[in-house]
């Protein structure tokens, strides 16, 4: 049983935000961080998705996220539903789409909760929906010139 304040219950629960966008994600850190926050969350988990230089057992020079114009619907959705599935929690998420480089960050959740053991089992279930549900493809350019598209299954 949770020995919290019944004001934590008042202030969890919440999806923050959630959004597919053309902007670099760096930008919008600092104010996803202060909504999420709040003066009761005594864990706040961070998974950063981070453009890296391979994929597949190749090199990549540098990619471009494209979304069926589903995308910000079914984000929100399913960032939703994790919401309900983890209440103690606050959640924001957002996927790039666009032209990105070697280091950009593509993908971000932040899960603020109370305790950290919430924050951690909601991040993660947030991110693996995200990647499994979210019609978004990735083409990318291999240091050898071929291109390679990820996600059209």
């Amino acid at each position: 049983m949770s020995t919290d304040p019944a004001y934590v219950a008042e202030q969890t629960g919440k999806l923050i935000d959630a959004r597919m966008t053309e902007s670099p994600i760096e930008e919008l850190l600092p104010q996803a961080r202060r909504d999420t926050l709040r003066e009761a969350m005594g864990a706040l988990v961070t998974f950063e998705g981070i453009v890296r230089d391979h994929d597949g057992g190749q090199r990549v020079a540098n990619l471009s996220y494209t979304a069926h114009p589903s995308a910000g619907e079914r984000i929100r959705e399913v960032a939703a539903e994790v919401v309900v599935q983890h209440p103690k929690t606050r959640l924001w998420t957002a996927h790039r789409t666009g032209d990105l480089q070697i280091g950009e960050l593509a993908f971000v959740v932040l899960a603020a909760a109370a305790h950290r053991g919430d924050a951690f089992q909601a991040a993660s279930e947030l991110a693996d929906r995200v990647k499994a549900e979210v019609p978004i493809w990735k083409e990318q350019l291999l240091t050898d010139g071929k291109t390679q598209w990820v996600g059209l299954e």
